[in-house]
This record gives C-alpha cells, structure tokens and sequence, in this order.
C-alpha cells in the first residue's frame, strides 16, 4: 500500500503506522504488544523520554489498533504546551469524555496529550479528577520529555514507558530508507552529521534530511549549510564579546544569528554552552547553573531574543567573579 502524495512532509510521510515499522524502542514494542492483546485490561499510558524518539507515534498507532476505521472520531489530540491550562481541560477533554456512543468493537476513546509535562499544575489536578471519573470510557495516553514534571497522582494512576534517545545507526539507516524512496542522492558521512546535529531527535533529523535534499544531493556541506553550522564561529565570537563585557556587540551578533540565519535557540544554547565550558578562567559550576536556568526559562515558552539577551548580560557579570 502507497503511503501518501509527495507533497508531504517526510516526517509524517514515513511516520510508522504499526508497531513493527517502530525504530528501536524494543522493551516499548514488547510491554506494549502484550497490553494491547487485552485492551479492557489497559491502563492510562505515560510515556517519557526525549524529544523524537517515538512517542506521538506510538501514542497514534495505540489509537488505530483499537480503534480500526474510527480512530479519528473516538480519539482526541492535543498538544499540552500549547493548551496548557485548567479551561482546556475542563470544556475539551470533560466534554470529549462526558458522552458514551460506543460502536462495536470500540473498547473505549483515547485522550492523547502530548507533552503533558507542559500543563500547570492546577491543569494537571483537574485532569487527574477527569481520568479517574471516565475511567469506565476513555484511556489517557501522556506523553512528556521529563516525567517529574507530571504531578505523582497521575504518574502513580499510569503505565509508564520510558523511550530511550534512538541510537546513530537506527536513524542513519531509516534516512537511508528515504533516500532510497525518494530517489535521492546522499553521502552516508552526511546521514551521520544530521544525526549528530539533531541529537538523537528522529523527526528533527528527517525535517532536516528533507530540507538538504532540496538543495540537491545529500553532502557534508549541505547538511552544514542547512544547520547553519557556517554560523557557529558567530556564536564563539558572541560569547567572546559578552564574556569581555561587551554586551551591546553581543547582543548584535545574536539579533543576527535569530533573526537573519535562522538559528534556534536550541542550538545557540548548546554552542553556548560548549564555548562557555571551553573558558579556563571561568567558574564552570555557577556557569552551569547559569545555563541550566535559562534554558529551563526557554523550555517553558519565555521570549528567546528576551532570555538569550539577559543570558550575555549575566555572562559579563560572571567573568568578573
């Protein structure tokens, strides 16, 4: 069976639909093959791990495994970082879970929330009331990149599932498996280098695999071109200046990094970081403290050119300690 037109993103495109097709995640496979050979025995599912490693799929596969042909009228998504808070619980997932209209063979709805670690706290009691009150007729599924984040009674009301970063050679050769679909020319020492550039995160190595077959073939210096690592001297020379005081001219190279390359915030952390840590003369423990709190600000949703900003500002104040 075909997948889906071209025209789609491959991410989504090469999503696996059962199971089977899963990369990696084994002790995940095999927990979750014998949970749903008896689905009324299922209980509320929690999956945890870092971002790309399968989750949202699994979560997806779940629904259409026990839900056949009406998987998309008896499941609800959502995404918990971006409707986060108490109301979003109380109107759509009350109201989703309120009403029975079960056709044969659906064992009950399933109540998707991905990310559900982003959720406050007051979000996350009212969902906790819901899921013991609908228990009888729906099946929450969570996903999050850190589990402590989700409040004890509701990891204690769950089957936890821990995803595990997925290794180099799985991911490398999945992209390959693209490539090879789509007709697209590729140096295997790239497959490689997006891998290390993603950190392990599948759907962000296959957006970025898809973005450097634009260009053409597959190279080095294309995947290097779309990642921007031309700019990473920018952010050493950035660092440089905030750590000389000089916050005005660091603050310019990192307007130009977000604003004219197109450099996440993600990765100007973690360039950050590795050239902070490369300074001799520097207090690293109070500089990963430091970058530790900033980049707990930038996960919850804080305005990046806002915090990256105070961040060199807070650099130049450290080098003088």
């Amino acid at each position: 069976m075909s997948r889906v037109e071209t025209t789609m993103m491959w991410a989504e495109k090469y999503r696996p639909m059962a199971l089977d097709e899963l990369v990696d995640q084994e002790e995940v496979r095999e927990r979750l093959r014998m949970m749903l050979e008896h689905p009324d025995e299922m209980p509320h599912l929690l999956f945890a791990g870092p971002p790309g490693t399968g989750k949202t799929t699994v979560a997806l596969i779940i629904a259409r495994t026990l839900l056949g042909d009406y998987w998309r009228d008896y499941t609800l998504e959502l995404n918990a970082s971006d409707e986060r808070g108490i109301d979003i619980v109380r109107e759509r997932i009350k109201a989703f879970t309120r009403y029975v209209d079960m056709r044969s063979g659906i064992p009950f709805k399933i109540v998707i929330l991905d990310e559900a670690d982003e959720m406050t706290g007051d979000a996350q009691t009212a969902l906790r009331r819901i899921m013991e009150e609908s228990s009888r007729i729906a099946r929450f599924i969570l996903t999050a990149n850190f589990s402590s984040n989700i409040i004890e009674p509701i990891q204690s009301r769950c089957a936890v599932f821990r995803f595990v970063r997925l290794g180099e050679k799985d991911v490398a050769g999945f992209m390959k498996r693209i490539c090879d679909e789509e007709g697209c020319e590729y140096e295997e020492e790239a497959l490689y280098l997006i891998y290390e550039l993603s950190s392990g995160d599948m759907r962000r190595a296959i957006n970025q695999l898809q973005a450097t077959a634009v260009l053409g073939k597959v190279t080095v210096e294309n995947v290097r071109n779309v990642f921007g690592v031309g700019k990473r001297s920018l952010v050493k020379d950035m660092v440089h200046a905030a750590l000389k005081e000089e916050f005005n001219k660091a603050r310019g190279t990192l307007l130009e990094l977000i604003r004219v390359y197109g450099l996440s915030e993600k990765d100007i952390m973690k360039f950050i970081f590795e050239d902070v840590m490369a300074y001799k003369n520097l207090d690293h423990v109070e500089a990963a403290r430091l970058l530790a709190e900033y980049d707990y600000r930038l996960s919850r949703g804080s305005n990046p050119e806002i915090q990256l900003a105070a961040l060199l500002a807070e650099l130049g104040a450290l080098s003088r300690k």
